[in-house]
């Protein structure tokens, strides 16, 4: 087995290359943010350059979270890299430490930094995010959040089941324009449709202006005001439109639970947080990339194009998680399938091709 002494310099290697990736990509994207945020408020009077950079800053974890296989990937490829150049890694082979013995290491410290970023950092960037938005919302529109987005829900109430859909939508969804509502009865079975000009969310029900309403074998009424009967409250509302990146692991669960209870999609939350809970299986994943790239060249040389590889195969593996994250977004594929298999086919091929290499 590895000595104790070996693998904690292993794992302080691997540790501080991925943190000075890490820190290299916060500061990048933090001051290419910043740039782009004084043009977008060079026309705004009263807006300092402080609070612009204060945005910046509550805005750079989320993404910097995005990116973060990518951290990993790169980190560990630079300690392969740097460990194999000053033959440091020769040296254990040649008392007998395999190769799957010195990446004990940075596996439990991709492990740890995997948990530690679920648990902690992503809580800490969605309310810096929340934040964000608030900020930026009063700073471009004047403290209303008005989306001008089409909306669709589907909503359960005293009277049955209604589908509603509005062309525009502002105040986190609570505010409607050229509305349309498909109404049913318990039963499923069609009762009227509602065309509105506008509608507003109120205690119970939504409120209709100028409504047109259209039932089977009945004549055509017309309403100044129609009430139409909803279990939504202006939170569940607002809630479809809040992106579940926003939200923090915590309270994925429950935000997807009250968001099917309200008759909306869940899919987004549940995909978020099966991505979350497979997020360390898929930094393991990149570190055993980062070996199969990494480790031949010190025997084989060509160092340019392992290091080509393997960013390649990381990003194969990235946009493979982002497609199948959209299919179990979208219900296509179940939450739990879709958030895992990346990291576990990843894991199994990064572990194939070692397998090949060190075992023949």
């Amino acid at each position: 087995m590895i000595g104790w002494t070996l693998a904690r310099y292993f794992a302080s290697r691997f540790a501080i290359a991925i943190m000075a990736v890490f820190g290299g990509i916060f500061a990048l994207v933090f001051l290419i943010d910043f740039i782009e945020m004084l043009r977008r408020v060079s026309s705004i009077p009263d807006v300092k350059a402080p609070l612009v950079a204060y945005l910046c800053l509550l805005r750079t974890p989320a993404v910097s979270e995005q990116v973060l296989p990518f951290v990993v990937l790169a980190g560990c490829m630079f300690a392969f890299v740097s460990l194999s150049r000053r033959l440091e890694l020769v040296v254990a082979r040649s008392a007998g430490v395999s190769a799957w013995q010195f990446l004990g290491p940075p596996v439990i410290i991709v492990l740890a930094i995997g948990m530690i970023s679920v648990a902690a950092y992503n809580p800490l960037s969605a309310i810096a995010k929340e934040e964000a938005e608030r900020i930026e919302t009063q700073i471009f529109k004047g403290g209303r959040v008005n989306t001008d987005t089409s909306l669709w829900i589907r909503q359960r109430s005293i009277d049955g089941q209604a589908i509603v859909r509005a062309e525009q939508s502002s105040d986190g969804g609570t505010r409607l324009s050229a509305v349309t509502a498909f109404v049913f009865h318990h039963d499923g079975s069609f009762q009227e449709r509602v065309e509105a000009a506008s509608g507003e969310l109120k205690s119970g029900f939504w409120e209709l202006h100028n409504a047109r309403v259209t039932a089977p074998e009945e004549e055509t009424s017309v309403h100044d005001t129609y009430l139409l009967a909803t279990n939504l409250t202006a939170e569940q509302v607002t809630q479809s439109f809040v992106a579940p990146d926003s939200v923090s692991f915590w309270r994925l669960k429950d935000m997807a639970w009250r968001t099917e209870q309200a008759g909306l999609d869940s899919n987004r939350y549940l995909m978020r947080y099966q991505t979350l809970l497979a997020r360390p299986l898929l930094l393991v994943a990149m570190v055993l990339i980062a070996a199969a790239f990494s480790l031949r060249f010190f025997r084989f040389g060509g160092v340019a194009r392992t290091v080509a590889g393997g960013v390649a195969a990381g990003f194969v593996l990235y946009v493979a998680t982002k497609l199948v994250g959209d299919l179990g977004s979208a219900g296509l594929l179940s939450p739990p399938v879709a958030a895992w298999t990346p990291a576990i086919i990843g894991s199994l091929l990064g572990t194939l091709t070692l397998l090949n290499q060190e075992d023949g």
